[in-house]
């Protein structure tokens, strides 16, 4: 597969997740070819600040590989993470982000502040931008039906 079709994997768990009544984001690990992590935005169905797309999916990348450092593993994600997921990014040794929309407002990979620049003891490359009209579809669309 290329990166193409993993971002559209995670639009896939993004589509989910507005259907929900969630806000629009998926993401999906990536090892050697094959998705060993899915998470989508759960943060209204289960009550919680922590319930963001990347953290259900390290949460299931580590269960599935037996240890919570995901080195070899790369990251796809229909928004910008977080300064809480960039956080798990860097804490769980993922080495490679991919990211769809740009987010202005918490943005962690450049549009806020790039945390993985800081003096961390890991640091990801980032790449931005990928299926990033399709995810930012979602996104506005979903913000749409708020107003």
């Amino acid at each position: 597969m290329d990166h193409e079709a993993y971002m559209s994997q995670a639009l896939e768990l993004a589509r989910q997740a507005l259907a929900a009544g969630e806000v629009p984001v998926g993401c999906v690990i990536v090892r050697e070819g094959q998705v060993v992590g899915r998470g989508r935005n759960r943060r209204e169905a289960d009550r919680t600040a922590l319930g963001h797309a990347e953290l259900d999916a390290i949460r299931q990348a580590c269960a599935a590989l037996g240890g919570w450092r995901l080195e070899g593993c790369a990251l796809y994600v229909t928004l910008e993470p977080c300064p809480m997921c960039a956080g798990a990014i860097i804490n769980a040794r993922i080495p490679v982000v991919r990211y769809g929309a740009k987010d202005e407002k918490a943005g962690c990979c450049g549009s806020v502040l790039n945390l993985f620049e800081e003096r961390f003891n890991h640091r990801p490359r980032i790449y931005g931008g990928l299926l990033e009209r399709e995810c930012a579809a979602l996104l506005q669309a979903f913000f749409s039906q708020l107003r």
